[in-house]
């Protein structure tokens, strides 16, 4: 399998049949004009080395993996560099919107550089778009106007303030709207939050190692991000705070329930070394293991 890299935005252009870029690390996409999407040309695998943030209007279908999507309104998947696709798990169909591309280069020296690690959307599974209402999607678009104008201007000593800032506002605006779709599909978002629940309770009770926060997002089908800021908007603790909780739940019933000593207790929860079950259970309740043990003993 060859597997090929889009190391540029002008790259990038070319691979989609469109002019050179008004800017060299920035671009603003009309996705009816890219002609591979029309012709349904074969893109093979690629890496992709760039920032994209995709909006993707009405009558629009995608391919991902397994899975098809349809959205009857305006939808958003962001995407980080060295995401690989293909042409064998992407399809596009009569695609309207528009796509931000961004080179992280054009990041540095600023703090959105370090900053847009914080977006915790750019890693979430692509079957995790954001469905936009019109109003939020209008606010999207203007911003992607916004961009596309400064891309268009000359370039002087304010054009990478400018862009950046406006692409900042963007990312937060994304990050507003992510929240606001956790809390409006909130029984969707409390049945993961159970079913968790009982992926937790199924491992500790056929496991003696340390559950991950991989292996609970895997069990959900979730990005790992994606679970974590689902979580976070709903119960205010991370999916690694879930499992340290889960784990101090478990500690306490072992201590008050059975002559384990906190040794063993410690191995059979999955900690390699009793003084982390220790240090952690202090973190959690004040009292050391065995403090706890004897106070209820």
């Amino acid at each position: 399998m060859t597997i090929n890299e889009i190391k540029s935005v002008a790259h990038f252009h070319q691979l989609c049949g469109l002019p050179a870029p008004l800017h060299p690390m920035v671009s603003i996409i009309h996705l009816e004009e890219i002609k591979f999407l029309e012709e349904n040309i074969s893109l093979e695998h690629y890496i992709d080395n760039l920032y994209t943030v995709p909006i993707k209007a009405a009558n629009c279908r995608f391919k991902y993996g397994q899975t098809d999507f349809d959205y009857d309104g305006g939808a958003l998947v962001a995407t980080a560099p060295k995401q690989v696709f293909g042409s064998d798990n992407v399809v596009y169909v009569k695609t309207t919107g528009y796509k931000l591309i961004f080179h992280p280069d054009f990041l540095h020296g600023y703090s959105l550089a370090k900053n847009i690690h914080n977006y915790g959307f750019f890693s979430y599974s692509n079957n995790k778009g954001l469905f936009l209402s019109d109003k939020e999607e209008k606010i999207i678009i203007n911003l992607f106007n916004l961009i596309e104008q400064e891309c268009e201007n000359n370039l002087d000593k304010f054009s990478q303030d400018v862009l950046i800032a406006n692409i900042e506002l963007l990312l937060v605006h994304i990050d507003r709207y992510y929240n606001r779709q956790f809390l409006t599909r909130k029984k969707i978002s409390n049945d993961t939050v159970s079913k968790m629940e009982d992926v937790l309770n199924d491992y500790f009770n056929s496991n003696n190692q340390l559950p991950t926060v991989q292996f609970i997002a895997d069990q959900l089908n979730l990005s790992p991000s994606y679970l974590s800021d689902l979580l976070k908007s709903l119960t205010g603790l991370t999916t690694q705070q879930h499992i340290h909780d889960k784990i101090i739940e478990r500690a306490k019933e072992l201590l008050t329930t059975t002559n384990l000593s906190v040794s063993e207790i410690a191995y059979q929860l999955g900690f390699e070394l009793p003084t982390s079950f220790n240090k952690l259970f202090k973190k959690k309740t004040d009292l050391t293991p065995l403090e706890f043990k004897k106070h209820y003993n």
